[in-house]
């Protein structure tokens, strides 16, 4: 079934334009609250959102969705979309909601939902709500007597501040570090910084002036400069970006040199298994990590899995085949044993735990494999399906015999935006920039021709 709403992370667009409007929000609302209910008891749901200006507008349109469909709606403010999902369970939710546009800019924004268990929703649930979102359901909605309340909760800040620390040894200090976290302006201003200190690091905190329009603007997981800098100027030994939901980061070693979601996995997974904490043998990553990284995995005796871009489909391949470290290259990295999402503080956390247990600064401890040169450019299309063409069809046949077996290549539309992106990774750098160029001109000109 082609979906209209939803794409490889929930639903996202621009805000006040269809989908990302007050109505689609507050049938969405309905038709989840309706998708989850589960009994005579009181039904709930948790909704928590970061710091971008059209979540006032987006939040009390779910609300009034939820409660036109009997459910008590808990609004946790702005927190980081892990913590939503652990809250979801901790309070026993039946749904758990998360408004945020993830590392997009500030007129951007998005729905995430999770299930009680903590986990995002499955295509076929995605479907049945997708389903239910242009019909007419008034219908089926609650009775009036039986209309839900919504409230907002204090003391969850705590919760998750707690539960990440304990992801860590109980007796592991931070002291002695100096660490810079970037929050990126976005949902984990608040909580971040307040673990890092607790846990006994000296703590420099930029980015932490939310004001709706700034977050994601030249800072966090996908803009690291400023990060760097600030590394640079205060001596730190790491530097830590989120994005403005704080369930991806990257990070930044004592010299500047940025370590990606690849080199973060192959640490964790590494450590671990040294630990005997590692199960499945391997780790879980998606089409667009490193082939480096696969080598290194293979190279310590463990395997490599590989599914479509996107957390939750790591995630599906994980619970179905008993891996707990998994993720992706842009810095969603999941740890299955704390987490049911991408936890960026909780991943920055064991990177801090192995740097922590070696003594060596952060360049030795993170910097785990060589990485295979790759490269990634984006195609912006119009409509249509370039990659259906004849012409595209044969160029991609083309550079995937170039590339042969010393390389990969992959091309995929971008399931939050409408690109093509176009990847490439081999031993030959001139080889891939020359294979990429080929195939984003081909595309190019196709869609010129659209």
């Amino acid at each position: 079934m082609s979906k209209r709403y939803f794409g490889t992370d929930g639903i996202r667009g621009r805000a006040n334009r269809f989908p990302m409007t007050p109505e689609v929000a507050m049938k969405v609302g309905m038709a989840a609250g309706m998708s989850f209910q589960r009994g005579k008891h009181r039904h709930r749901v948790v909704l928590g959102k970061d710091t971008r200006l059209s979540g006032y507008m987006l939040e009390n349109a779910m609300v009034a969705g939820f409660c036109a469909a009997g459910m008590d709606v808990f609004l946790l403010g702005p927190m980081p979309t892990p913590a939503v999902a652990m809250l979801t369970r901790s309070l026993r939710a039946d749904i758990g909601v998360m408004i945020s546009a993830s590392h997009n800019p500030y007129h951007d924004n998005g729905i995430k939902l999770f299930g009680p268990d903590g986990y995002k929703l499955s295509d076929e649930i995605e479907n049945r709500i997708e389903a239910m979102l242009d019909e007419e359901i008034d219908i089926v909605l609650a009775d009036s007597d039986l209309l839900g309340r919504a409230k907002r909760i204090d003391g969850v800040h705590d919760r998750y501040i707690e539960a990440a620390k304990r992801t860590l040894p109980r007796n592991m200090s931070l002291e002695g570090l100096r660490i810079v976290i970037d929050c990126a302006n976005g949902a984990a201003y608040k909580v971040a910084p307040e673990v890092l200190w607790e846990l006994g690091a000296e703590v420099i905190a930029i980015h932490t002036e939310p004001n709706g329009f700034n977050i994601n603007k030249e800072c966090g997981s996908t803009a690291p400069e400023s990060l760097i800098a600030k590394v640079h100027e205060v001596r730190a030994d790491i530097g830590i970006a989120l994005d403005g939901d704080a369930d991806r980061m990257v990070i930044v070693d004592e010299n500047g040199t940025l370590v990606d979601g690849d080199q973060v996995m192959a640490l964790i997974a590494e450590s671990w298994a040294e630990d005997g904490r590692l199960t499945g043998n391997g780790l879980v990553a998606t089409v667009m990590s490193n082939l480096g990284l696969e080598r290194f995995i293979q190279s310590k005796g463990m395997e490599l899995h590989r599914t479509k871009v996107g957390d939750r489909y790591v995630v599906e391949h994980m619970r179905a085949n008993g891996f707990n470290v998994g993720g992706e290259q842009s810095g969603h990295i999941v740890l299955s044993d704390f987490s049911t999402t991408g936890d960026g503080l909780v991943s920055a956390l064991q990177v801090l735990a192995c740097v922590k247990a070696s003594g060596k600064p952060v360049s030795e401890v993170a910097r785990r494999f060589e990485p295979v040169p790759q490269l990634l450019k984006n195609v912006r299309f119009g409509g249509g399906r370039p990659l259906e063409e004849a012409s595209v069809k044969s160029a991609i046949a083309d550079a995937e015999s170039m590339l042969g077996r010393s390389g990969r290549l992959v091309i995929r539309p971008s399931g939050t935006e409408p690109l093509i992106r176009v990847m490439a990774e081999g031993d030959d750098p001139r080889l891939v920039e020359e294979v990429v160029n080929g195939l984003v001109d081909v595309i190019g000109q196709v869609r010129s021709a659209a």
